[in-house]
């Protein structure tokens, strides 16, 4: 475990520095789309089932679970090693999957973050109504 943790931030440093911002900027209506093609389904297949399982916070969960920052970036690290992609499209893919990461975050941070104190709150009132019940 300790050399996972060490390893790790040098593979994503790795990855990283074959990100060419010159193939980014001059490609960006291609990275809003693969940006959007990444997000949308997500969030189409993802909503109902964090409705289901977390009606008060669904818009929260789901914007929380629509990432894959990981197997993102190894799969495109692997087909920029194996030549499989240029590095062009290396750039638009893991560029893509960090925005993938960090804006649905900052999304769900900035307008749907559940208040601590609202959450305690309702917690206690519904221990009181199960204690109510078996009284």
């Amino acid at each position: 475990m300790v050399a996972f943790a060490f390893l790790t931030p040098f593979f994503f440093l790795k990855g990283g520095l074959n990100v060419s911002l010159g193939a980014v900027v001059a490609n960006l209506g291609l990275l809003g789309a693969l940006l959007a093609a990444k997000i949308v389904p997500k969030a189409v297949f993802v909503a109902p089932l964090a409705r289901r399982a977390a009606p008060r916070h669904a818009a929260f969960a789901t914007l929380l679970m629509s990432t894959g920052l990981t197997f993102g970036t190894i799969s495109s690290l692997y087909g920029l090693n194996a030549g499989i992609i240029d590095r062009t499209q290396f750039s638009l893919l893991v560029t893509v999957v960090v925005l993938s990461a960090v804006v649905p975050t900052a999304i769900a941070e900035r307008s749907f973050l559940p208040d601590a104190d609202e959450e305690r709150r309702l917690d206690r009132r519904r221990t009181y109504a199960r204690a109510e019940e078996y009284v």
